[in-house]
């Protein structure tokens, strides 16, 4: 195709938002489809609330800032919450019975396994209209079946083979993704943050956004753009409540 082509085919890409004014003007109007967004942080930086926060905001009509569509969501580490849907759901205003039937969870068991899962998605995402595809989180199986150096390069060609499917779903269904990142310590690093994102150069290159998430003060998180093909590098505030998401109020 040429570049005017891909120019339209960009066009198309729609947006969720995450019901904070501060991340979706931080996100350009929100998380997009056609790309897959990534956020990093330490356990309890609030990456799974968002998401289930997604997972509802997604089902809203366009006008109402969602995609009027279903979510997979793949769950590696157990952290799902259909309890959290509800509660939020109910805050809300909105059905949560029709929410939570909308949500297509996925538990996954190891790494072969969460394979396997995204390579019958290809069907599901066709079948269900799935709009947007959450796993949380990407690395945990991967860091915990292959240890030590002899391995991780066979772990990093799965991973690698593993990003780029996920990709191609996002990109042939017109659909977002979205991957949760955990953090590894570097314990050589005397100056500067000692933490990194887990999984390196592979996922490093096939996130299209990642955001970095960090505890504010006062149960607040602030959220950094570290890499973006077109994202200015800035931050935004947020904070998460009983209704999810919210922004926070400026004193």
């Amino acid at each position: 195709m040429t570049a005017l082509e891909l120019f339209d085919k960009k066009q198309k890409a729609q947006r969720i938002t995450t019901s904070s004014k501060n991340l979706d003007n931080l996100l350009g109007g929100g998380i997009e489809t056609q790309a897959m967004t990534e956020f990093i942080g330490e356990y309890g930086t609030g990456k799974s609330q968002i998401c289930m926060q997604l997972c509802i905001t997604a089902q809203q009509p366009p006008e109402q800032g969602g995609l009027g569509g279903k979510i997979l969501f793949i769950d590696t580490e157990g952290t799902f919450s259909p309890q959290r849907i509800n509660e939020i759901s109910k805050l809300r205003g909105l059905d949560p019975k029709k929410i939570l039937e909308n949500i297509i969870y996925a538990r996954c068991y190891n790494s072969d396994h969460q394979l396997l899962i995204v390579d019958r998605a290809y069907k599901v995402v066709e079948e269900e209209k799935i709009k947007l595809i959450i796993v949380d989180s990407l690395i945990s199986h991967f860091r915990g079946e292959y240890v030590g150096r002899e391995m991780l390069s066979e772990r990093q060609q799965k991973l690698n083979q593993h990003v780029h499917k996920l990709l191609r779903l996002a990109e042939l269904y017109n659909c977002a993704v979205i991957i949760t990142n955990q953090i590894q310590s570097n314990p050589q690093a005397f100056f500067g943050d000692p933490n990194r994102p887990a999984g390196g150069n592979i996922v490093a290159h096939a996130s299209t956004h990642r955001l970095y998430i960090r505890k504010g003060k006062a149960n607040t998180r602030v959220i950094h753009v570290i890499d973006s093909p077109y994202l200015p590098e800035a931050e935004a505030r947020f904070a998460i409540t009983q209704m999810g998401i919210e922004d926070v109020e400026e004193k």
